[in-house]
């Protein structure tokens, strides 16, 4: 893409960042994927980490994100992820890690990669995208799906007597002894985004520390298959999600809590 030239006159006050990179999106419109990866590369840029950061993307709507991060990136089957930010982080541990999955990948086929890369306290930060669905594939009921909620794979909604309930990975991690900060955030609105972009800073500056394995879930939408609107999808998701995955810090030790003070 052409460079935009700003006038003498006119002082620039937001910009692409450098660890994003100038390309078109395959993510649908009103789809917060793009929110997400704005984020990362906001802070990524901030820590000036990005040339000694790798990024792992696996099987999911995000799989093509090596697209988007001006960054070494990695492709990891299925699930997989958190194994393979393990061996890079271990082989490399002067590199900046991450994993960037959805709750389909990591909450259903990658459930025992996360967890006991988590319980180990591995020195990398995994961002979690829950949409409460399967995105790529169709919008089958996952992990995360509410009760009740419509799916392709649960037309007259999730029935908990039969799918359990939803998945909880933030509380569900936490009490891992591997775990120093894990939390729950949202891009539903710019405030829930301001603390969202607070949260993941503080997941990396952790691990930039060496004081543990980090999470950041992220409420999300897929207004594509909830067959709704971008705004609506917003609105359903502040309504209907929020109350069943509560927002906020699900663990943080005095180690990250002490770092986050000092800033």
């Amino acid at each position: 893409m052409a460079t935009v030239e700003i006038p003498a006159d006119m002082e620039l006050v937001y910009e692409k960042p450098e660890s994003l990179t100038s390309t078109y999106t395959h993510y649908c419109p009103g789809c917060t994927h793009g929110t997400i990866h704005r984020l990362i590369a906001e802070v990524l840029d901030e820590l000036d980490v990005r040339e000694r950061t790798i990024g792992i993307a696996p099987v999911g709507c995000s799989v093509l994100a090596y697209y988007y991060f001006n960054l070494d990136m990695a492709e990891a089957a299925h699930g997989r992820a958190p194994a393979m930010a393990t061996g890079i982080k271990r082989v490399a541990p002067d590199k900046v890690v991450f994993t960037y999955q959805g709750d389909g990948d990591l909450a259903a086929i990658g459930t025992a990669e996360i967890v006991q890369a988590a319980n180990r306290g591995e020195l990398f930060t995994t961002i979690f995208v829950n949409n409460a669905i399967y995105g790529m594939t169709g919008g089958q009921m996952a992990p995360t799906t509410l009760p009740l909620q419509v799916t392709t794979s649960s037309p007259t909604g999730r029935n908990v007597q039969t799918a359990g309930f939803p998945m909880k990975v933030a509380e569900l991690l936490a009490v891992l002894p591997g775990t120093v900060y894990v939390t729950r955030q949202h891009v539903l609105d710019v405030r829930g985004i301001r603390q969202t972009k607070k949260a993941i800073k503080l997941a990396f500056e952790a691990q930039i520390a060496g004081l543990g394995f980090t999470l950041v879930e992220v409420l999300s939408t897929c207004n594509t298959n909830w067959h709704m609107g971008p705004v609506e999808a917003l609105d359903w998701a502040k309504e209907n999600m929020v109350p069943y995955f509560p927002i906020g810090d699900t663990k943080m030790t005095d180690d990250v809590r002490a770092l986050a003070e000092r800033k």
